[in-house]
């Protein structure tokens, strides 16, 4: 399962909580993040978000699917291939959201590396954490941290990647509202997943 959502929508905080909800409930799954996970995809990463960086758009759609090839070879693959539960901090609509939408390449391009990349590999479950950029910006000048050098991009930048996410549609894909609290939006999340996997993760009253 993948979880995604622009800047600051609390993806890390859900797939830490996920992660210890489904450990506690006797399952082990295997928590990863994009870009990285592997030692190649970190190194990848540093170079993405270094804020000294000038890279073109097809650049870093390549250094991106690159670091994702990498990781799904070596960790998601294999856990999936020993029967774990991957929860997966951003995957391939990242790419869609980021390189399409915000950089302006072309859909079907991006899509296409994408497929390379994954081996064709798709996520059976998508949970959308929409945040309006607005909301967003708040989030990151509260924390005080630095921003990288796609954080730093211009609002518009992240509109289009804003309204990309909106438009998200598919098997497995569900939206919800990251402007809530952590508690409500990892509620919603676990009615998601149980719906989708009712044998594995049954519904929980709060």
């Amino acid at each position: 399962m993948v979880l995604e959502g622009p800047e600051a929508a609390g993806k890390s905080t859900l797939a830490r909580a996920l992660h210890q909800r489904m450990r506690d409930d006797g399952v082990d799954p295997i928590l990863v993040h994009e870009p990285g996970g592997t030692p190649v995809a970190e190194a990848l990463r540093h170079e993405l978000l270094d804020a000294a960086r000038d890279w073109t758009p097809a650049m870093e759609l390549l250094y991106m699917v690159t670091a994702r090839a990498d990781l799904v070879t070596r960790v998601i693959q294999p856990a999936l291939a020993a029967g774990k539960v991957v929860i997966s901090d951003r995957f391939d609509l990242s790419t869609i959201a980021y390189q399409g939408a915000g950089r302006g390449l072309p859909t079907e391009q991006v899509r296409w590396v994408n497929a390379a990349a994954t081996g064709g590999l798709v996520a059976d479950l998508t949970l959308v954490l929409d945040l309006e950029p607005a909301e967003a910006q708040r989030r990151q000048r509260e924390a005080g941290k630095g921003l990288d050098r796609i954080e730093r991009e211009p609002a518009a930048f992240h509109a289009r990647i804003s309204a990309a996410y909106l438009a998200a549609t598919g098997p497995g894909v569900y939206h919800i509202g990251a402007a809530a609290s952590p508690a409500e939006v990892l509620a919603a999340a676990w009615r998601a997943i149980s719906a989708a996997r009712p044998g594995q993760f049954p519904s929980r009253t709060e």
